[in-house]
């Protein structure tokens, strides 16, 4: 498969790099390792800042992705990108890939969204925030529901079952559930907007490995009128492979500022720890390593901004390169985190050193969304072998 015209531009134009400054920026300006450690140890279940939050809504930068009919910007992946690194540079634990990408997207591309005048200005200014229900328990990477189904009622549909590792689940407003439906077809996927606080919805924090906001949701007979069916049946499962494939991208970002970030660690400390009288950065065995985790690196930038322009232009390759830039970004933040710790000695070993919290990162990162052997396999399904 070879890259169409638009996904060979890989230099950032002057907007798009002072996007990434102000990104940059304000992550810094909200101290996040620090952040991140305290909510980790008081076990704090919202798991973020909410007035970090809002002040990332005020810079604009929840705008990026939604059309601007709906009141965002109207730009792409291509500039998400640039926020996601930012992010991921300094483990900013604001659930944006969950309630930015997943959840808000997923009323952002329906074509018959309920409550969209009334929700997605919301979710643009943070004050409500909105987050996907899909993944279940023992299913791995698939996006069919297994279990949670929608019955038929006089009125619509009652939801019953189970989702984990709901981004972004502890503090929503709004879930969009999926859920299997039988018809006289066959079985076919809806997605349904479910506000929280509603009969027989329980939200259950669960803690992920990089201390993440995630949840358990739990659906009994949850009523749902038939308007808060959030598409066409025959158009469910397409829309959510279309929002995870959008979301996958993100997190690609994010984990390119966290490798960055990483590398940045440990060549600092390659140059000031010494050993013989000299740094052990100019042994020529290590200067090796790090030039191997740098190579990678620009591989799997390379491969994500690709995947992030193939995604705006609307290119048919676009599901295939995404599962690229997925594939090389779990292999090269794996590499840069585990080196990492290995160039950093006995000092990467202890929780005080924020190299372990990367690693953490990596590893949740790796497993999110599918890891590289599943992008592998999707990438030689998509390309026809």
């Amino acid at each position: 498969m070879q890259p169409s015209q638009h996904s060979t531009q890989l230099v950032l134009d002057e907007s798009q790099r002072l996007l990434r400054q102000n990104a940059r920026d304000a992550v810094a300006q909200s101290e996040p390792l620090r952040r991140l450690r305290t909510l980790r140890d008081s076990k704090d279940p919202l798991g973020y800042s909410p007035e970090v939050w809002r002040r990332l809504a005020d810079l604009g930068l929840m705008a990026l992705p939604f059309d601007e009919h709906d009141g965002g910007l109207g730009l792409g992946l291509a500039e998400v990108v640039l926020v996601t690194e930012a992010l991921g540079q300094g483990l900013a634990p604001e659930p944006y890939l969950g309630c930015i990408m997943l959840g808000g997207q997923s009323l952002a591309l329906s074509k018959a969204c309920p409550h969209r005048e009334q929700v997605i200005p919301q979710v643009i200014a943070g004050t409500e925030r909105v987050a996907l229900a899909y993944h279940e328990q023992g299913e791995r990477f698939s996006l069919m529901p297994a279990s949670t189904r929608a019955v038929r009622t006089a009125h619509g549909y009652a939801l019953r079952g189970e989702k984990s590792q709901v981004l972004g689940g502890v503090g929503a407003d709004w879930f969009v559930v999926s859920a299997i439906i039988e018809n006289g077809r066959g079985a076919e996927v809806g997605l349904f907007v479910v506000p929280k606080g509603e009969s027989g919805l329980k939200v259950t924090p669960q803690w992920r490995l990089d201390s993440r906001n995630a949840s358990v949701v739990t659906l009994l007979d949850v009523q749902v009128p038939e308007r808060q069916l959030l598409t066409p049946l025959a158009s469910g499962l397409a829309l959510l492979e279309q929002v995870v494939d959008r979301a996958t991208v993100a997190l690609c970002g994010e984990m390119l500022g966290g490798m960055q970030r990483t590398l940045n660690m440990t060549l600092d400390y390659l140059r000031s720890r010494k050993q013989f009288g000299v740094p052990i950065g100019s042994f020529q065995a290590l200067r090796h390593r790090a030039a191997r985790i740098f190579i990678e690196q620009e591989l799997a930038r390379s491969a994500v901004m690709t995947a992030a322009r193939a995604l705006d232009a609307g290119s048919a390759e676009a599901s295939a390169w995404v599962s690229v830039a997925k594939a090389r970004c779990s292999d090269a933040y794996l590499l840069t985190t585990n080196e990492a710790i290995q160039l950093h000695g006995g000092i990467g070993m202890t929780d005080e050193h924020d190299i372990g919290l990367f690693l953490k990162h990596a590893r949740t990162c790796e497993m999110t969304f599918g890891d590289a052997a599943f992008h592998r396999r999707r990438y030689a399904r998509l390309s026809g072998f």
